[in-house]
């Protein structure tokens, strides 16, 4: 059953609001003048090389070390992304530039 104009523009909505008052809620809970708990300094160190070292292990997973082209462009993307991360200490251009260099090794170099 297709879903009408209306039902995507009010799906549209509720993800837009609700979107707008979850980060609204950082800044209504600790804007102004109020310290920040120390709980949440610590969380804010600690969660992003976390997440980051999740992400790496879940595109990683699927390598399979018998089978043609055995994660090479995995590996190949990985270090290419942390030599240009210690390099330039610039996430943007590293994320971007790793997802560049695999995206061609795995569709001109390693073409199964």
């Amino acid at each position: 059953m297709p879903i009408s104009f209306g039902h995507s523009v009010m799906i549209i909505a509720v993800v837009a609001v609700c979107t707008y008052f979850t980060r609204a809620a950082a800044f209504v809970l600790f804007g102004g003048k109020r310290e920040v708990p120390s709980s949440v300094k610590y969380l804010g160190k600690v969660l992003p090389p976390a997440i980051i070292a999740i992400l790496v292990i879940y595109c990683l997973k699927g390598i399979n070390p018998t089978v043609f082209p055995y994660g090479l462009a995995e590996i190949i993307a990985v270090i290419c992304v942390a030599v240009l991360h210690i390099w330039k200490r610039n996430n943007l251009l590293s994320i971007g530039l790793g997802t560049v260099i695999y995206m061609v090794l795995i569709q001109v170099v390693f073409v199964s």
